[in-house]
């Protein structure tokens, strides 16, 4: 009974739908070219001669979706099922909005009721098909491989239909980032043979490119697009981003001019929004914001998109009026639904460094930015832009903790980085991080001077009575390890022995009270540089201190029952 009840309403749907079929087919276009109002107006018309036309519904629901009008497409599916409680393609239509409500099981169910409902003899309908293809293709938790899996059965049913073929493209597309773009390009090339004047493929093509880097073909593709159709919105649209991008901002407003102009009767109170990126491009902060604002207090706080948001967080900042910048971002931040992206962490932390915020919470905040950027090289990037903010702002800490971060991402880091990132943390006063890294260098590096120096001036640092464990050990060991080396090679690590040298020496007559250890590392000193001033007043100051120990036979530097001997040396520090 169901099945001859609904074979009778979908005949009738039929011949009311072939009445108005040319009319449709305007609304279906005005949706591909991205002119909503235009496609809302004309299925709202049809429906009003008949509100029973399924296919009319469904297409209106299906602009509401792409206005990001959720709940509008939720009530007009719940209504329209209630009077038409097995239409196939409206149960599909739920289906797509319960996909978007992350609610998959029940939208699965509801596709394959929609199937079995209208499935005949010949197997499955390939309009419920394409529709659940579609569905799936567009929400962000659809079944990629489900979609495939329907959309081949589509294309197998109807093998003439172009939007199938066009919407197989984008599921390879989006089911294999990278490796489908063969598939799709495939499948978008067969929707133009199968419709020469199906213009959306060309966009999809133009889109392909876009991510190839491949300039030539993207422009190729927009251009044949409007070639084909001189008022299809979304090759305007997509001309006017390529320019803004591009930063030749008249050619960008220009396109601006002649999308808007493509679309009369939209009145699409977003388009403001476009000229506000525009002004901002240009720098003229005064005009973002105007033009921002005016979304702003047309849609009002609740329903303005988060984009307009950042847009005057932004600007506010261009202008440094950092309070106006930090509300935006808050409100921003607070609102968008859509995953950030490490330029919206970066934004916050400029806003919030203006209003003073410490160089802990701004590392906080781009460590957020690092986290969420799951393509290495560009996390890597977005890390070393990171670092290097922190350089200008004097974040010594923050710079180190950066440049170690990147060290540990990359895959096969060179270890000769340790040696700059120790000594952003000497300079920080982390010296037990700072130490622990000239110590891996030193591994890394046996035969280099750099990480012993380094490593014998922190450890002094953290001991500068030269009387504690490790720290002495590690003093005494490195210092005399880079003293060696510089042996090697007296011009260029002239500064590392000299100062090796007098540490040494010091640390011989004031806590060992041993001038001729003491002399040993003098002569090793100058040996490197027989002409340094300071070393040749040591060795005579020694040699004339007849007081002073002549045995090299060292005590133990906790053994604080001698009191240290000054001969006049002070070691070396970390400068």
């Amino acid at each position: 009974m169901k099945k001859t009840l609904l074979a009778v309403n979908m005949i009738a749907a039929l011949i009311t739908t072939s009445v108005n079929a040319q009319t449709l087919q305007e609304g279906i276009n005005h949706l591909y070219a991205d002119r909503f109002t235009s496609a809302v107006n004309t299925f709202q018309k049809i429906l009003a001669v008949n509100p029973n036309v399924i296919e009319a519904t469904y297409w209106l629901g299906q602009a509401y979706l792409d206005m990001d009008n959720n709940d509008a497409a939720r009530q007009l599916y719940d209504k329209a099922l209630l009077a038409n409680g097995n239409a196939p393609l409206l149960m599909v239509g739920k289906g797509h909005v319960l996909l978007l409500d992350k609610k998959v099981e029940e939208a699965r169910q509801m596709f394959e009721s929609a199937l079995t409902i209208s499935r005949t003899k010949k197997g499955d309908d390939p309009v419920i098909l394409n529709a659940i293809g579609s569905a799936n293709v567009d929400a962000k938790l659809g079944n990629l491989d489900y979609a495939v899996e329907k959309l081949t059965a589509a294309l197998i049913r109807d093998p003439k239909n172009a939007e199938i073929a066009l919407n197989l493209g984008n599921a390879y597309r989006k089911k294999d980032p990278g490796i489908g773009g063969s598939k799709a390009y495939e499948y978008y090339q067969m929707a133009l043979q199968l419709n020469p004047n199906f213009v959306y493929p060309y966009i999809r093509l133009a889109k392909l490119f876009e991510t190839q880097k491949n300039w030539d073909l993207y422009l190729e593709n927009l251009n044949k697009a409007i070639a084909k159709d001189p008022n299809f919105s979304l090759a305007y649209y997509e001309l006017f981003y390529y320019y803004f991008f591009t930063a030749k901002y008249d050619e960008a407003e220009g396109y601006l001019k002649k999308y808007m102009a493509s679309r009369t009767g939209e009145k699409e109170i977003m388009d403001e929004h476009l000229y506000a990126q525009l002004c901002w491009a240009r720098k003229d902060y005064e005009c973002a914001i105007n033009k921002a604002m005016t979304v702003y207090n047309t849609v009002g706080a609740e329903k303005v998109k988060p984009r307009v948001l950042r847009l005057l967080a932004y600007s506010y900042l261009g202008k440094n009026d950092f309070t106006n910048a930090k509300k935006y971002v808050d409100e921003f931040l607070a609102k968008e639904k859509d995953p950030l992206a490490p330029a919206d962490y970066t934004l916050k932390a400029e806003i919030y460094a203006g209003v003073g915020a410490p160089c802990e919470q701004l590392y906080g905040l781009y460590l957020d930015g690092a986290a969420i950027d799951s393509v290495l090289q560009t996390k890597i990037e977005y890390m070393n832009k990171a670092a290097d903010y922190f350089k200008a702002k004097k974040c010594t800490k923050q710079e180190a903790d950066m440049r170690l971060l990147v060290f540990n991402t990359r895959k096969n880091a060179n270890p000769a980085s340790l040696v700059n990132i120790g000594i952003l943390y000497t300079q920080a006063n982390d010296y037990l991080k700072a130490d622990s890294l000239f110590q891996a260098y030193n591994v890394a590096f046996p035969d280099s001077i750099y990480g012993y120096a380094w490593r014998g001036r922190v450890n002094f640092s953290m001991d500068t009575t030269m009387m504690v464990e490790p720290f002495i050990t590690n003093l005494l060991q490195n210092y005399d390890k880079a003293l060696s080396i510089a042996a090697t090679n007296k011009v260029r690590f002239r500064s590392q022995g000299i100062t090796a040298s007098k540490t040494l020496a010091a640390y011989y007559v004031n806590i060992k009270n041993s001038k001729d250890t003491a002399l040993t590392f003098v002569y090793r000193g100058l040996d490197i540089d027989s002409t340094d001033a300071s070393l040749k007043q040591i060795r005579d100051m020694l040699e004339k201190s007849p007081g002073l120990k002549q045995s090299n036979t060292p005590k133990s530097p906790n053994a604080n029952n001698n009191k240290p001997v000054s001969a006049g040396l002070k070691p070396s520090g970390p400068k």
